[in-house]
């Protein structure tokens, strides 16, 4: 073979070669955005956003997972999250909201007329807020967030006193702990940074998780309310195990569910 046939080919490869590089970042770019949009995106959304098989997005995955980018999950992956960072009201509000929405309708669908309930700072919880009008019932509540909605429907309502946490609109600390202890509750409504199957549920503020154990302790039945994004997640500070309560969720994982199933019981709504 002569040199310029050497050439030739050598150019093609490089160019052949760089033109695979930049479409690996381009997907690369496309996974990470999804997942900055959504929180936790599927294999399948992957697959139809980047025009890619299923075992070239596979390889990207396992390829961002090493570089701590994201977490493969069953069926797709997520965005990694660390175990005291707090994500504050304004950047939970807007995320996964029509499932939010959808458990927490359900929710409002267990309480019956005079129930006494407990109603945890947070933004699944607080969905929950425009279902209860009709309600005959009374609540408790550490969430400020809460008030102007519950007062404006005439629910009798009684605010737990103590330190406001200002991220999360919370009112927390030792006084908010003496005060839960006062009361008796039907249900309480739990919100949850992660749930997991051996690690139970958790967490990033320890003030928060002795209140939210509290609640679940003081009450009858005690809901747990999870989007999908919560699911394998662990955070700082241990609330209760799995069996402690009953999950609230929008999780269609199969085989994830037959095993929160046998631990716990679940109830799984579709937006």
């Amino acid at each position: 073979m002569i040199e310029s046939d050497c050439l030739f080919i050598y150019t093609i490869f490089i160019n052949y070669k760089g033109s695979v590089e930049l479409l690996t970042t381009e997907r690369h770019r496309i996974i990470m955005e999804l997942l900055a949009k959504h929180g936790v995106v599927s294999l399948k959304m992957i697959v139809q956003q980047t025009n890619s098989s299923e075992s070239t997005i596979r390889r990207d995955l396992a390829l961002l997972e090493e570089n701590g980018l994201l977490r493969r999950v069953h069926g797709g992956a997520k965005l990694p999250l660390s175990k005291i960072d707090e994500p504050t009201m304004k950047d939970k509000t807007d995320k996964s909201l029509v499932e939010k929405k959808a458990i927490a309708k359900v929710a409002v669908d267990t309480i019956h007329d005079g129930d006494c309930i407990y109603l945890d700072a947070g933004t699944t919880v607080e969905h929950m807020l425009p279902f209860l009008v009709e309600k005959k019932i009374i609540v408790v509540t550490n969430g400020l967030m809460h008030i102007e909605a519950l007062t404006n429907a005439d629910v009798p309502t009684y605010l737990l006193g103590g330190k406001i946490k200002a991220n999360t609109k919370a009112i927390v600390g030792s006084a908010a702990q003496e005060s839960l202890k006062k009361y008796r509750f039907n249900k309480s409504f739990i919100g949850m940074n992660g749930v997991d199957l051996e690690l139970g549920y958790t967490t990033p503020d320890p003030e928060e998780s002795i209140l939210k154990s509290i609640a679940m302790e003081l009450a009858e039945e005690a809901f747990v309310l999870a989007d999908h994004t919560k699911f394998g997640e662990t955070f700082f500070s241990k609330v209760a195990d799995i069996h402690e309560a009953t999950i609230i969720t929008n999780n269609k994982d199969e085989l994830l569910l037959k095993q929160y199933k046998e631990k716990t019981k679940v109830k799984v709504v579709t937006p």
